[in-house]
């Protein structure tokens, strides 16, 4: 992919990714930032470091270089005049993945971060324009095995704790599978390094991380660090699902001081699904991940301030605020609670299932897992919304999409539009009445063996890739003692009451402690109504401030 300085061409704009801004526009950006000569080789900014400028190229050839300076340095893209440089961790904080080096004498445009927001906060279709380019752009730098390089084994707990870390948040990075890449042994041999050691990951092509923690995965690639504040803030949002993305919009918005918290990634179960086509405004449709980025550059730019890996271990009254308790941190403290740490995905009942969870068994269906299943034959067991979703996604790339259903008919837990996409997609076949008895196979699966639940006749199914989606339990074992959980675990809302004081309708019993989503008890587990219940806890954080006066107004 690499192209020499005497044969360099512009890249093509693929999907919307390097659009090229009009007089107009750069005229604007002129007027709040400093232009500058540059000279070949140049470096612009480098991978693995903040970049905190928005730069118009006007003259000359940039181009963006992964490695650079290293033995496997090869160039992504090649821009020219009018295009914009940068990626997703411009608008989010996160550091480059790329490296901006001058290929062809000329002038570029240098705009600081907070000039650009609040130029776009004045020209929407501007800030689209970026916001799509980057998003895009992160697409295809993970469709690109850009990035971080991961190297372990398939059957290694700590490779698939680092994978799924890597493709929650939309990393881009390169697994490389030490039972398949005999030349990654070979690495792991000039390195000193022995399996046991593994898995490791190699970041700008000579640091080595063995076995290294999410936490400090995150920082060593330039995540914005952990930090939970001094003081009191006025709320603690528990979750980056869809509920809690929305109350830290509308919260931060608001004036309140708000401090987010997961222990995974943004966007929750939403951020695993491929395509959700009835969320209002997006006719389209649109990825949960790409909704869970805009919703996090979206809370960012009101000043909430969000942590990824945190998680939550326990919530604790203190003083007249409430701590929520970190894992392998320090606590967090709050006037007001939210409380939307959703639900985990449900596993099957099945022997030998956690030996083949990460190389055979996954639970969401990503750019990710799709490049894992092409041409090859696919496995769904479910008959849910996620599980239609999955369907229609997979068999894009997949030889064939089998859907195994316990029950006789998708209506009774599918979508509408979901069943009739099902039904005009070709590849996709339905076996009702049928359910998972055994995993086979040497290590990494090989076919599932599936029951008929009312013939009892077993057939079994040739696949490397099952997708389970049977639904989820709430992910609620860190609240225990501290707020009333019904019989299945989900949290309890409005039935708190004291001489004192009564509980709103999404507040739990305790007075500032709010639930909202699929972990609270009576809810609809859809991403529209998660998205209504954060924005209306805030409404109703409001009122309890009003009455306990532990917020003032304007502070």
């Amino acid at each position: 992919m690499t192209q020499s300085p005497d044969t360099l061409t512009e890249t093509p704009d693929l999907h919307g990714a390097y659009p090229r801004l009009d007089e107009r526009r750069v005229a604007a950006l002129s007027q709040c930032g400093e232009r500058r000569p540059v000279s070949p080789g140049e470096v612009l900014y480098r991978e693995g470091e903040p970049v905190g400028e928005f730069i118009v190229i006007l003259r000359g050839l940039v181009a963006m270089v992964e490695g650079y300076g290293s033995g496997e340095e090869r160039t992504i893209a090649v821009h020219g005049p009018g295009r914009f440089l940068g990626e997703l961790g411009l608008l989010t904080g996160q550091a480059g993945f790329l490296t901006a080096l001058v290929r062809e004498p000329g002038e570029i445009l240098a705009v600081g971060t907070d000039q650009l927001l609040a130029l776009v906060a004045g020209d929407p279709a501007f800030g689209d324009l970026i916001l799509r380019a980057y998003l895009t752009r992160r697409t295809l730098l993970i469709g690109m095995d850009a990035g971080f390089r991961i190297i372990g084994s398939r059957y290694s707990p700590d490779a698939r704790r680092l994978r799924e870390f890597a493709a929650r948040n939309r990393l881009p990075h390169r697994w490389i599978d030490l039972e398949e890449d005999e030349e990654a042994e070979a690495l792991l041999r000039r390195l000193g390094i022995s399996p046991k050691d593994t898995p490791i990951v190699i970041w700008r092509g000579d640091q080595v991380l063995r076995n290294p923690t999410v936490a400090t995965l995150a920082k060593t690639i330039g995540l914005p660090a952990p930090r939970p504040g001094d003081g009191v803030c006025d709320l603690i949002v528990v979750g980056a699902g869809p509920a809690g993305l929305a109350a830290s919009v509308y919260a931060a918005s608001e004036g309140l001081t708000t401090v987010v918290l997961d222990a995974v990634a943004a966007g929750g179960q939403a951020s695993t699904s491929s395509r959700i086509d009835n969320y209002l405004g997006f006719p389209s449709g649109i990825s949960g991940a790409e909704l869970a980025e805009r919703a996090v550059i979206q809370a960012a730019k009101f000043g909430a301030r969000l942590t990824v890996p945190a998680e939550a271990n326990g919530l604790e009254a203190d003083d007249g605020h409430y701590s929520v308790l970190v894992e392998g941190g320090p606590a967090v403290q709050g006037h007001a609670v939210l409380i939307a740490t959703g639900a985990r995905y449900r596993k099957l009942d099945v022997p030998d299932l956690e030996k083949y969870e990460g190389c055979g068994i996954y639970y969401a269906a990503t750019p990710f897992e799709l490049r894992m299943c092409r041409q090859a034959p696919v496995v769904i067991v479910g008959g849910g919304n996620s599980a239609g979703q999955a369907a229609l996604y997979l068999a894009r790339n997949a030889a064939s999409v089998r859907m195994l259903v316990r029950g006789g008919d998708l209506s009774e837990s599918m979508s509408r539009y979901l069943t009739d996409a099902i039904g005009r997609t070709p590849g996709i076949e339905i076996t009702f009445h049928t359910e998972v008895r055994e995993l086979l196979g040497d290590g990494s699966l090989r076919a599932v063996r599936a029951q008929n639940n009312q013939t009892g006749q077993f057939i079994e199914i040739e696949t490397n890739a099952m997708f389970v989606f049977i639904g989820a339990d709430p992910h609620t074992g860190w609240l225990a003692g501290a707020v009333a959980l019904d019989d299945r675990g989900f949290v309890i809302t409005g039935k708190g009451r004291s001489p004192n004081w009564e509980a709103f309708p999404l507040e739990t019993g305790r007075p500032g402690v709010f639930a909202v989503g699929d972990v609270r008890s009576g809810s609809v587990k859809r991403v529209a109504s998660a998205v209504g219940e954060g924005a209306m806890a805030v409404r109703l954080l409001h009122e309890r401030f009003t009455k306990t006066g532990n917020r003032q107004e304007g502070r």
